[in-house]
């Protein structure tokens, strides 16, 4: 069967209680149960290293939800990908939709953070998707070769080798409003049928998860989905009892 991806992207929540009771009891689910999926958590960065320490399992791993473009200097307020490495982060989230709307980071920005954390052997979670005007116009395929396109015009063949494409449509985003699944499947395969074409990478090995309102009631329709190689969770991640029951789900289907 194949393997399952699930990110978990904890955007602005959380605090030092709730981190510690939701890790703890991870730690011990992890302790008495067969994982077999890939789990990739990202929390605020302020928590990564708690985490990191308290966690040990060969299918879990750390990702932030952001990077900067500069290394080092005087940013104040932002994280290089020296420092998220130097913590044991190895999956970073660019390109959602709220960094494009609310931090105004354009493709080509967004091109150079993929960039970035490639030349760090780190695994950029690239997210592409389309606003519900654009739906409504039929765009949704445009947008995201546009959105594809910037990471392609940095002209290196391999450049999507190691990396992940996190399918979210804006309009299903935190609205409880989930794609239908013909339309995230028709997504899915347009993405990795034109990677595949432009570069030298295999349509075999381009992972796509999608994003958007994704939580334990429609599950099922993504684990089921030929071009679905897993889920962004955003508020259904931060209950740990949906969280687990997800992965418990989907760890019962695929293995």
């Amino acid at each position: 069967m194949k393997k399952f991806i699930i990110t978990a992207n904890w955007k602005l929540h959380g605090n030092n209680v709730l981190v510690c009771h939701f890790i703890n009891k991870l730690k011990s689910y992890f302790d008495t149960n067969q994982i077999f999926s890939k789990i990739i958590f990202a929390p605020p960065v302020i928590y990564i290293n708690n985490i990191k320490n308290q966690i040990q399992h060969n299918n879990f791993f750390i990702g932030a939800q952001n990077v900067d473009i500069h290394f080092s200097g005087a940013f104040t307020g932002e994280i290089s990908i020296d420092m998220l490495k130097d913590i044991g982060v190895t999956y970073i989230i660019i390109g959602h939709s709220e960094r494009r709307i609310f931090h105004h980071e354009n493709n080509e920005y967004i091109a150079k953070k993929f960039q970035m954390i490639k030349s760090k052997n780190l695994i950029p979670i690239l997210c592409v998707g389309e606003n519900l005007q654009e739906k409504n116009l039929k765009q949704s395929e445009l947008i995201c070769r546009n959105q594809i396109d910037a990471i392609l015009q940095l002209q290196e063949e391999d450049i999507f080798q190691n990396s992940i494409i996190a399918y979210e449509p804006i309009w299903a985003i935190g609205t409880g409003q989930t794609a239908d699944i013909k339309h995230v499947n028709r997504i899915h395969k347009f993405i990795k049928c034109y990677i595949a074409d432009n570069s030298n990478i295999k349509l075999k090995d381009i992972i796509i998860q999608y994003g958007g309102s994704v939580n334990f009631n429609n599950i099922q329709n993504f684990i089921n989905s030929e071009h679905i190689n897993g889920v962004l969770l955003g508020t259904a991640s931060l209950s740990f009892e949906t969280f687990i029951n997800i992965i418990h789900n989907i760890d019962q289907y695929c293995y």
